[in-house]
């Protein structure tokens, strides 16, 4: 009974994968199973495909197959694909289809549930590289903003600005002051030095008034004055 199915099996698998399936021996064969995968860089990347050997137990199919899978002879690696990091995972996938199915030809469905789990482990890594990617492109779009937004004030940045401000107030009242004392006592030895000064001085230089000069200077303009007559 068991060997009737597997080969009425075998036939059917042939309508579906004639080009993929290759006979090892009268209950062995191979079957290429080819991912259908975009690439996201666009690129001319060969898709990674899988070879699936089956064997059948004398019992199939009230007992599972023997099962195995591997890449192509001199295939290239794929950057999102390892058969031989991810041959236990694959192999893992298929135990529950594998158990859902005893008792019933499985390969089809076995070959469907393979193709699916490897197809949806490179999408999720795909996916995972992508979001990486946009998260480092968030990170150097909030490094660059950063650069145009002012510093978050807090209370103990406050009382830093507040105290740094009042010391350059200080300094600046100081200084003024300063400047002021330096400009009053200017004007104190400007006018200590013109109270020195003789009438004539005074009247010279034009900073003399009525009755801003004494006796003696007033004589000493007069004799200028004469002198200046003569001279004329």
């Amino acid at each position: 009974m068991g060997r009737d199915e597997q080969i009425e099996e075998r036939e059917v698998l042939e309508s579906i994968f004639s080009d993929e399936i290759t006979d090892i021996s009268d209950t062995a064969y191979r079957i290429s199973i080819k991912l259908d995968v975009v690439d996201e860089n666009g690129s001319d990347l060969e898709p990674p495909a899988i070879i699936l050997q089956v064997s059948y137990p004398e019992e199939y199919p009230d007992v599972a197959p023997d099962l195995e899978i591997s890449g192509p002879p001199n295939a290239l690696k794929h950057p999102r694909f390892d058969m031989q990091e991810d041959r236990n995972i694959l192999l893992e996938a298929l135990q529950s289809s594998i158990a859902e199915n005893l008792g019933m030809a499985m390969v089809f469905t076995i070959v469907s549930t393979l193709k699916e789990c490897a197809e949806t482990l490179i999408s999720e890594r795909a996916a995972a590289a992508q979001a990486e990617i946009e998260r480092e492109i968030a990170r150097a779009d909030e490094e660059e903003n950063r650069k145009f937004q002012g510093t978050l004030v807090t209370r103990e940045s406050f009382l830093k600005w507040r105290e740094m401000f009042k010391k350059e107030m200080d300094e600046e009242e100081q200084r003024k002051r300063e400047e002021k004392e330096a400009e009053d006592k200017k004007r104190r030895f400007t006018v200590k030095e013109e109270k020195k000064m003789t009438g004539r001085q005074l009247w010279e230089r034009g900073l003399a008034e009525k009755g801003d000069y004494d006796e003696e200077g007033y004589e000493d303009i007069l004799v200028g004055t004469e002198k200046m007559k003569i001279a004329a």
